[in-house]
C-alpha cells in the first residue's frame, strides 16, 4: 500500500470531495487538518509518505524539506503554478511533482465581494447593527467610477468583465500589458501612474516573482487618491505591506480589502487585524465548492496515473 498524506485540510473536506475510493486498494490515506509550521515536525508526520499532496501554497516545499523527505516520490499540488515548491531541487531528488486545475472564477468573485464590502462599509455596519446600531457610514457607488486592473490575465480579464458590468471604466497596466488584449476586455490601457492616480479601486492580478514583488509601494500609494480603495487577492508580497498600513493609518487611501498577507495565517497581533479601514478575508479566493471539488478529483488523477507509471500535469 503507497502511504498519501494530504496537508492543510483546514476545513476537514478532503476525504468527502475527492474520489479516493478509486484508489482504495492501493492507497492509505492520511487526511492532516491542522497547519504543520515546524519542520522537524513536518518531517516527522509524513515519515514512510511516498506522495503528499498540497493544499496551494500553505506548506512550503524548499531544498532542505525536501532532501529530509527521503520516502517522498510524488508531491500533487492544487493549483498548476506553487511559488512554495523548489520544483529543481524536486528534480534532482527524483520526485515527480503534478497540479491540477485551479478555477478563475472563485477568485474573481472574492475580489468583488471584497471591493463590494470595503466600499459600502459592510462589515462595519454589520458590526454595529449587531451592537445595536444604525447607519454610521457613507459609501460610494461603483457606477460612472473608475476600476483600475493590474496585471490582465485570465483573473484581471474576468474582474475587469464585472466592472463593466457595474457601469465602472476600466483602466488596465501591467510591465507585459497586451494593449490590444486590454482593448478586448474593455479597459483602456495606460501607464503605471496614470492607472494609481486615476483609479477609485486598484485590484492585483498578478503572479508573484522577483519582478512584481513589492510592485505596489510607498510611492505608489502617494500617487493614489485619498479615497481609493486598494484590493489585494492575489498574493501579499506584491504589497510592500509596511508602507500599506501606513498608507491606511494615515489616510492616504480610504481603504483595502485584502485576501492575501506577507506572513500567513496572519499573525494575532497583525495591524491588518484591527484598522477600520480593512476588510481582510483568510485567503479565500480559491477556497470554494467546485474548486475542491476539481482540486481533489484532479489529486486523485495525478496518483493513479503515477502509480501506473504514466504522471500527468507534470510541472
Amino acid at each position: 500500500m503507497t502511504k498519501v498524506v494530504v496537508l492543510d485540510d483546514y476545513q476537514d473536506v478532503a476525504r468527502g470531495l475527492g474520489p479516493w475510493e478509486q484508489l482504495a486498494d492501493t492507497i492509505e490515506l492520511t487526511v492532516l487538518h491542522e497547519h504543520v509550521d515546524d519542520t522537524e515536525e513536518l518531517v516527522a508526520r509524513l515519515a514512510g509518505a511516498q506522495v503528499v499532496v498540497a493544499m496551494r501554497e500553505r506548506t512550503p516545499f524548499d531544498q532542505r524539506r525536501l532532501e529530509r523527505l527521503t520516502d517522498l516520490r510524488l508531491l500533487v499540488t492544487t493549483g498548476m503554478a506553487n511559488a512554495a515548491i523548489d520544483l529543481q531541487a524536486a528534480r534532482d531528488l527524483g520526485i515527480t511533482v503534478c497540479g491540477t486545475a485551479s478555477p478563475p472564477a472563485p477568485p474573481a468573485e472574492l475580489t468583488w465581494a471584497l471591493i463590494l464590502a470595503i466600499t459600502r462599509n459592510v462589515c462595519r455596519e454589520d458590526r454595529a447593527v449587531r451592537a445595536g446600531g444604525w447607519q454610521h457610514t457613507i459609501g460610494p457607488e461603483l457606477a460612472g467610477r473608475t476600476l483600475g486592473v493590474i496585471g490582465m490575465g485570465r483573473l484581471g480579464s474576468r474582474v475587469a468583465a464585472f466592472g463593466k458590468a457595474f457601469g465602472m471604466r476600466l483602466l488596465a497596466w501591467s510591465a507585459n500589458l497586451d494593449p490590444a488584449a486590454a482593448e478586448a476586455a474593455g479597459a483602456e490601457p495606460v501607464s503605471k501612474q496614470e492607472l494609481l492616480g486615476d483609479s477609485d479601486v486598484v485590484t492585483l492580478h498578478l503572479r508573484l516573482s522577483d519582478r512584481t514583488r513589492g510592485i505596489i509601494a510607498a510611492p505608489d500609494f502617494a500617487m493614489m487618491r485619498p479615497t481609493a480603495y486598494l484590493v489585494n487577492t492575489s498574493r501579499g508580497p506584491l504589497v510592500d505591506e509596511p508602507a500599506l498600513v501606513e498608507a491606511l493609518r494615515s489616510g492616504r487611501i480610504a481603504g483595502a480589502g485584502l485576501d492575501v498577507f506577507d506572513t500567513e495565517p496572519l499573525p494575532a497581533d497583525h495591524p491588518l487585524r484591527s484598522l477600520p479601514n480593512v476588510v481582510v478575508t483568510p485567503h479565500l479566493g480559491y477556497v470554494s465548492t467546485g474548486g475542491y471539488q476539481t482540486y481533489f478529483r484532479e489529486a486523485v488523477e495525478d496518483i493513479a496515473a503515477w502509480l501506473e507509471g504514466s504522471p500527468v500535469r507534470v510541472l
